[in-house]
């Protein structure tokens, strides 16, 4: 049983413990983008330098991985091949995962393009099959050599016809994940063009759409967890507490402040909140793996997020590296949607 099993059971069975808060990093940004997907090298002094080669961002995958504190690696279809090449996988309790489907709205880190625009409409690349076993017809009982987890998202817009194709699409992933024995877990996110809709009413709208657009799903065709943005401590709760078996997870969203990525791990911890996905956050950092281990420590309460700030830079001081932010700066809680739980729990 590799750790994200064993953890998923322990929070399914009401055993749930801070060392069982699942960490995923997400190295999936290829879908959505080309040549700026796989983030940037930095320069001594601390600023930006080239962009990574697929090869250098395959290695920074890598160096997760061997760490072995993530709990899941979310990757490309494209990327995990070469990945299970170089053996990354191999006697790691690190659980491979792949983007399933890149929807429209997952565009947007095109250079140029106006995608993102437009309401949401679904689409996908991934043939589960292949992913799974490397070949359209596979054998009765042929092991898994890809991944048997993806993720699959979904946008709602509050538009019926956007909305209707993109659940339909949905029903149709579900069918076919269900034909091979593939696993998912399901983001949804925000609508992504203006609906009307204040902070507030995002966070009860998105709960009632994830809630009604799971109603007609069997236990066996349900997602392993969620993957959702933060709308607050209100939302958050409200969710989590109405149905526990529905684990649910939190995505990072834009790089933000290091007080941001773990103050946003500590908020959905303590909201019921059991899972982290963090994309930009890990991949944009200074020092990856010295945030990831302390991410760590923040999840299972064993330190403070204005703490794990200080101590992030206490690591780049002894590794060389020139924070991209003083101390003072990167303490400060940038994204608006943190900052009233943040303050409230200084008081």
């Amino acid at each position: 049983m590799l750790r994200l099993d064993q953890k998923l059971e322990n929070i399914r069975s009401g055993r749930y413990k801070p060392s069982d808060f699942i960490i995923a990093d997400a190295k999936d940004s290829d879908m959505g983008s080309g040549v700026t997907g796989t983030g940037f090298l930095r320069n001594a002094d601390g600023t930006q330098g080239r962009q990574r080669t697929r090869a250098e961002f395959l290695d920074a995958i890598e160096e997760v991985v061997r760490q072995d504190i993530v709990d899941i690696m979310l990757v490309s279809v494209a990327n995990l091949d070469v990945l299970h090449e170089r053996g990354a996988f191999a006697k790691s309790a690190v659980k491979p995962a792949i983007r399933a489907n890149e929807a429209t709205d997952c565009w947007g880190s095109v250079r140029h393009g106006r995608y993102a625009h437009h309401a949401s409409r679904p689409f996908r690349t991934a043939h589960l099959p292949q992913v799974m076993w490397g070949t359209e017809k596979p054998q009765p009982g042929q092991p898994v050599t890809g991944t048997d987890l993806g993720l699959y998202s979904v946008t709602f817009n509050n538009d019926l016809d956007a909305d209707m194709v993109s659940l339909s699409a949905f029903a149709d992933f579900r069918r076919d994940a269900a034909a091979s024995g593939f696993k998912y877990f399901y983001e949804v996110f925000v609508p992504n063009v203006d609906c009307g809709l204040t902070r507030e009413q995002i966070g009860e709208y998105m709960n009632d759409c994830i809630l009604r657009s799971l109603a007609g799903v069997s236990k066996a065709d349900r997602p392993q967890f969620l993957k959702i943005a933060y709308n607050g401590p209100k939302a958050l709760e409200e969710l989590a507490s109405f149905d526990p078996s529905l684990v649910v997870g939190i995505l990072g969203g834009g790089a933000g402040t290091t007080r941001d990525t773990f103050e946003l791990v500590a908020q959905t911890e303590k909201y019921g909140g059991r899972v982290a996905l963090f994309g930009r956050k890990i991949n944009l950092a200074e020092a990856p793996l010295a945030l990831v281990a302390l991410m760590r420590q923040v999840a299972d309460g064993a330190i403070k997020p204005e703490e794990a700030v200080r101590a992030y830079h206490g690591e780049l001081q002894k590794a060389g590296l020139v924070a991209a932010r003083k101390l003072d700066d990167d303490r400060a809680i940038s994204d608006p949607i943190l900052k009233p739980a943040a303050e409230l729990k200084a008081a």
